[in-house]
């Protein structure tokens, strides 16, 4: 954040850190005492009451699972994790499991009551999970505290989610740098961002190799297959939450229908790199692939 001196500062970020773990403690299926523990707890039960904040949060996931075809869903936490990208895989799980392990994934079966504010997960044994969404919304719910408390400029880093408003203090934009995975000592390009977000997919640390062939540990969660043909996604949106969902779903849909969808919708923009290293970029991004 730009403050005017190094106490103003402190008590920015120390606003921008309980933000960050009041959401957290929301949204985590990892806490036994999370709404969104409570939601998972009772699938295939009973719907659960839920703060407005989570319940909208869910909702605009639902939509952007409808966005994307079903390439990004929230449910996605209902898979057996049957693919390991610890290197102790030896041969690619049969058929019958991978079609086991996504048997209760599928963002239709999310049932939201918009007048009770309650969620119900229709199929016993069902999860709801925001490992793909949650950094993003918790950059977009923390800018805009820090805007509501008269901070004027800022970058906000969420493990990797680039979140931007206002200016550099030397009056510049804010930039972004498009690296090569494969060599990060090389930049494909530097980006201006304003007033916007940028996050990056990426599965060149966690994906396995059979027969030549690379698999993310970015599953599609309609048919348990890892990703593959991607090693990094960048998507550029005037909101981190959205930027967030779409880099995942992005590595989901491919090269060729995550740049069609992308060019499809209005303010955002992509870039894609291959597990060859070449660069692939939605209609509005110039860069020089020389």
């Amino acid at each position: 954040m730009v403050a005017k001196d190094s106490l103003q500062a402190a008590s920015y970020n120390e606003m921008a850190i309980k933000e960050i773990t009041r959401i957290e403690k929301l949204i985590s299926s990892w806490d036994p005492n999370s709404q969104t523990s409570e939601i998972n707890r009772n699938a295939g039960r009973q719907s659960v009451k839920v703060d407005r904040e989570l319940f909208g949060l869910i909702k605009r996931a639902i939509g952007i699972s409808k966005l994307t075809d079903g390439a990004f869903d929230i449910s996605y936490a209902s898979m057996d994790a049957i693919w390991k990208f610890d290197g102790s895989m030896t041969t690619i799980p049969s058929a019958g499991s991978i079609k086991k392990s996504v048997a209760n994934v599928g963002y239709q079966n999310i049932v939201l009551d918009e007048a009770n504010s309650t969620v119900f997960l229709k199929l016993p044994g069902m999860k709801i999970g925001f490992g793909a969404i949650g950094k993003g919304y918790a950059a977009d719910a923390t800018k805009a505290l820090l805007i509501e408390n008269g901070v004027q400029s800022g970058i906000i880093n969420a493990a990797g989610d680039m979140n931007t408003w206002g200016k550099q203090p030397n009056g510049e934009e804010w930039n972004i740098a498009i690296t090569n995975p494969l060599n990060k000592n090389k930049v494909f390009a530097i980006l201006p961002i304003k007033d916007g977000a940028v996050v990056t997919s990426g599965n060149y640390e966690k994906y396995v190799t059979f027969q030549g062939k690379r698999y993310s540990h970015i599953i599609d969660p309609r048919t348990g297959f890892p990703s593959s043909g991607i090693i990094s996604a960048t998507v550029f949106a005037p909101k981190a939450e959205l930027a967030d969902a779409l880099a995942t779903s992005v590595f989901v849909m491919g090269i060729e229908v995550g740049l069609n969808r992308i060019n499809q919708l209005p303010r955002i923009e992509c870039v894609i790199i291959n597990d060859e290293g070449e660069i692939f970029t939605s209609d509005n991004i110039k860069i020089n692939k020389s």
